[in-house]
C-alpha cells in the first residue's frame, strides 16, 4: 500500500507543477491556487508514505520520477526541446529510480 500511495504522492507534484507552470507566473489565481494544493496534497501523501518506506529511497523516487515525468510532458505538452542530452538525463533518472526499487527500502 504505501508504494500505491507513494505513485500518488508523485502524480499530485506533477499536477501541481504542471499549474504552476500554466499560472504564467502566479498571475492566474486559480491555477496558482491549484499547483498549492496539489503540492501540499503531494507532501502529505508523501508523508504517510515515509512510515513504511525509507525517506532516502521515498524521496528519491518522489523526486526522480516527478522530474522525468514534467521533463517529458514539457517536451510532449508545452513544447520544449528534447536535445539527446536531456532524453539521457531523463534516461538516467528512471534507471537510478529502478535501481533504488531493486535495492527495496520498506521497512
Amino acid at each position: 500500500m504505501p508504494w500505491l500511495i507513494l505513485v500518488l504522492a508523485i502524480v499530485l507534484e506533477v499536477c501541481g507543477t504542471t499549474c504552476l507552470r500554466c499560472s504564467q507566473g502566479l498571475t492566474r489565481l486559480g491555477l496558482s491556487l491549484a499547483a498549492g494544493a496539489f503540492y501540499l496534497a503531494s507532501v502529505a501523501a508523501l508523508a504517510l508514505v515515509l512510515k513504511q518506506i525509507e525517506v532516502g529511497v521515498a524521496y528519491a523516487i518522489w523526486s526522480g520520477v516527478g522530474t522525468a515525468l514534467i521533463a517529458l510532458i514539457g517536451i510532449a505538452l508545452f513544447k520544449e526541446g528534447a536535445p539527446p542530452v536531456k532524453l539521457l538525463g531523463v534516461g538516467l533518472v528512471i534507471a537510478g529510480v529502478a535501481l533504488l526499487n531493486l535495492y527495496g527500502g520498506a521497512r
